[in-house]
């Protein structure tokens, strides 16, 4: 497992984990699971049913863990690739 952190966000990337390329962003006592596209360099919400937890999370704590995921996208690719070498 490895992690990092931006702006109070806690980016973990886990080494069973599967495609697509995700990470799990802590933040605020909620886990978000953010995609990352590397084509256009976006992130986006995971498009499963657990994607935020828990599921009556603040959006503002959700939408601050997308920003910080998308403001340091390239150190979460790097953190991905590291911990599926």
């Amino acid at each position: 497992m490895g992690s990092i952190r931006f702006d109070g966000v806690r980016s973990v990337a886990y080494p069973q984990d599967h495609d697509p390329v995700h990470v799990h962003g802590f933040y605020a006592e909620i886990e978000v699971i953010v995609q990352l596209t590397l084509g256009d360099r976006t992130v986006n919400l995971a498009e499963r049913y657990d994607a935020i937890r828990p599921g009556n999370a603040k959006r503002a704590d959700v939408r601050h863990i997308l920003e910080v995921a998308a403001a340091h996208f390239e150190e979460l690719m790097e953190l991905w690739r590291k911990a599926h070498a």
